[in-house]
């Protein structure tokens, strides 16, 4: 690769995961999609760099905020959301390697991911513009967690964005969370749907041809964007957090939009 590609891979990796912490997205979404727009890897790859960085991220998050106990696990709903995350991970990742295997084209899957990531990202959008307006629900059955952990694990292992916006909707509107908590929950399922669909990558050792120093900056970036976002996450109120998420919304679906074009051509 040139050499410009380390430090370019560095800093999105970095940005991402700063506003990722922030908003409890993962990075992710901000990620994939960026990387796609690059065209510097195949879509296999740029997934497989993608998950990793957000794993680095959330792990450190998590394992950060339970240490200094700052954030707290809610066992009637962190617990069962990460259940069903685990295994949605397993199953987005076989999904993913599938429609691979479909199509002769690899660039067809980067379509269908652009245009799944788009739609998911303006559903996330309108729903935050107008959540006040809309009444939350109060969800209080693990099996109903499980299988909503499910439905998130699978869409964030096959997008590869780790969880991204659709996790704070779900947290919003079915658990009536605010918005840094479900900010910290969201983190916490993203973890356990990305560990699951690194871990199954490495079973069935379908791991993709990679750079191995960009995955190495990518990850350095992923952690460093978790220390600075928690600390960002602090200082600021649930309104800024609000208004940075549906800026960053409105980027990603242009870049989707884009994307979408540009791999279907």
């Amino acid at each position: 690769m040139d050499l410009w590609i380390y430090p370019a891979f560095f800093i999105i990796s970095l940005l991402a995961s700063i506003i990722g912490a922030i908003c409890g997205i993962g990075g992710g979404v901000i990620i994939k999609p960026t990387l796609d727009l690059f065209g510097v890897a195949s879509v296999k790859t740029i997934s497989f760099l993608s998950g990793c960085t957000v794993l680095s991220m959330s792990c450190y998050s998590v394992v950060k905020g339970i240490l200094s106990k700052e954030q707290k696990i809610d066992m009637k709903v962190d617990m069962p959301l990460a259940i069903g995350a685990v295994v949605g991970g397993i199953a987005g990742k076989k999904l993913f390697t599938y429609c691979v295997s479909v199509f002769p084209n690899a660039d067809r899957v980067g379509a269908i991911q652009a245009v799944c990531l788009g739609f998911v990202t303006l559903g996330t959008l309108l729903y935050t513009i107008f959540k006040n307006k809309i009444t939350g629900k109060h969800v209080t059955s693990p099996v109903v967690g499980i299988f909503l952990g499910l439905a998130l694990g699978i869409m964030s292992s096959f997008l590869g964005i780790g969880g991204g916006p659709i996790n704070l909707v779900v947290l919003f509107y079915f658990y009536s969370m605010e918005t840094k908590k479900a900010a910290r929950s969201s983190l916490y399922v993203i973890l356990f749907s990305q560990a699951a669909s690194f871990i199954i990558t490495l079973v069935e050792k379908s791991v993709p041809e990679f750079d191995w120093i960009c995955l190495l900056v990518m990850v350095i970036g992923g952690i460093g964007g978790g220390v600075l976002g928690r600390k960002i996450n602090k200082k600021i109120p649930g309104s800024t957090v609000d208004k940075l998420f549906m800026g960053l919304m409105g980027v990603i679906i242009l870049i989707c939009v884009y994307n979408a074009i540009r791999f279907s051509v």
